[in-house]
């Protein structure tokens, strides 16, 4: 009975539609809406993220035969950083655990919420699945109980769900000229570095959003046409040096030009499906979230998926994707020179999480933070997780790593603390997280919502 709840409860939490569909309903049953009100702004959320999560997949399943058209034509092997794929291995061990510590860290995040300065709400709960995943494989190894295992990895999931957006949250303000959503996605760290990378290296005058086009190049205004144009380019290379033999095993005998053509022009499609889904979250779920704002979590800031800001920087999301993966063959090259595990670069991290480092480094930087931020960023998609596979291969998930940022991280310094210190570090660690939790609690700051306010010499007047 307990496993069919916590099976039931880990379906509806891992399912962001379900979550931001929910978190608008009680926005909206906060303001006491109308009945029909609530319905439609209920829903809203739910189809616009599912929306999203189509054009996402589409995006991916465009991305598949790229990505080994990639490998067999330019003979590379190593290890591919995915997510999904180290969470269903590391589930088959580790799925009672991990489904305590979600539940735990999800609440714990309200509540952090409620009683700090942290009044981040994290809504992307396929990454506070990831995130639980993480935290159950490296604690398990460090021997202490299942209780403290379930214990301390909900007090982490739970305040790095709201320490995480806080931290950057005066970028995020930049990226959305001052629309109060909050960056709700492990990849969080790489995209504050992005922009303060973009601070240092140039003007975020000079924005990619605004570059001068020629009337008779004019159509590449049109962010689906000047994606499709792109990708089927990347597309056409990537069949030329896998050759027609190969292709034919991987098209069911299409000719390989063709394929490469429908494949860019797929993948152009489900970018236009992620931003239509996108704009209908933002319609319905920030207006919903002040009743929350108001009513539940005095201040509450919603924490939302990468993918919702694609829609501020629709050109840097292409620079962003294609500097990000040129850094990440770079970082994969390095790590061949020095001896270290190949990680082939993933096109879908390099996507999302790239050209997410794209719009945040142009927020600052303009063209030249898109392309120097989602460059480092590349880089970074190479070496951390080259870094974490020694952590997971002593638990039995060698040649598999996670990729997003936040998650190589973490697990790194929970792997190399415990290794170094033992068990002690761990809930060093747990303590450390409590107290950058509540210390701000007895210091005056700006606003209610630890930095969620503009930066006033750089761009405006204070966010409310």
């Amino acid at each position: 009975m307990i496993q069919e709840i916590l099976n039931f409860f880990q379906s509806v939490i891992s399912q962001p539609a379900l979550l931001l569909g929910l978190m608008s309903m009680v926005g909206l049953l906060a303001l006491k809406s109308p009945a029909h009100k609530i319905l439609t702004g209920t829903l809203g959320p739910i189809f616009g993220y599912l929306m999203l999560s189509a054009g996402a997949t589409f995006i991916v399943s465009s991305l598949d035969p790229l990505g080994k058209m990639i490998n067999h034509g330019f003979h590379i092997r190593g290890v591919v950083p995915n997510n999904e794929a180290i969470v269903a291995v590391a589930q088959k061990v580790l799925g009672v655990n991990t489904m305590l510590i979600l539940v735990l860290g999800l609440l714990l995040n309200l509540f952090f919420a409620r009683v700090t300065k942290y009044k981040y709400v994290f809504l992307t709960g396929h990454h506070s699945f990831y995130m639980a995943c993480l935290l159950s494989a490296v604690l398990s190894a460090t021997g202490i109980n299942s209780f403290m295992i379930v214990l301390c990895g909900g007090i982490l999931l739970g305040a790095w769900s709201a320490i995480s957006p806080a931290i950057g949250q005066r970028y995020t303000l930049k990226v959305t000229d001052g629309d109060e959503i909050a960056m709700g996605h492990f990849g969080s760290l790489g995209y504050y570095l992005s922009s303060w990378i973009g601070s240092k290296v140039g003007d975020p005058e000079k924005s990619t959003e605004k570059l001068e086009i020629p009337e008779k190049w004019g159509f590449l205004r049109n962010t689906t046409i000047a994606t499709a144009i792109t990708m089927v380019f990347f597309y056409l290379v990537a069949a030329i040096a896998a050759g027609p033999k190969y292709i034919e095993t991987i098209s069911n005998g299409q000719s390989p030009f063709i394929f490469a053509i429908i494949n860019g022009l797929n993948f152009a499609v489900g970018v236009a499906v992620v931003y239509a889904g996108v704009r209908m979250i933002l319609a319905d779920l920030i207006p919903a979230f002040q009743g929350i704002a108001k009513k539940v979590i005095p201040n509450a800031v919603p924490a939302v998926d990468c993918a919702v800001f694609f829609t501020y920087g629709q050109t840097a999301v292409i620079i962003g994707f294609v500097c990000s993966f040129i850094g990440g063959v770079i970082g994969m090259l390095l790590l061949g020179v020095f001896g270290g595990v190949l990680i082939v670069p993933g096109l879908v991290p390099h996507f999302f999480c790239g050209a997410t480092a794209g719009i945040f480094g142009n927020a600052t930087g303009g063209r030249r933070g898109a392309i120097a931020g989602s460059f480092v960023y590349g880089l970074l998609l190479a070496f951390l997780p080259a870094a974490l596979l020694p952590v997971l291969g002593g638990l039995g998930f060698a040649n598999t790593t996670f990729g997003d940022l936040d998650f190589t991280l973490i697990g790194i310094l929970l792997g190399q603390s415990n290794s170094l210190l033992g068990s002690i570090a761990v809930y060093a660690i747990v303590i450390i997280a409590l107290l950058a939790l509540f210390i701000p609690n007895l210091v005056k700051t700006k606003t209610h919502a630890l930095n969620n306010y503009y930066d006033e010499d750089e761009n405006s007047g204070q966010s409310v």
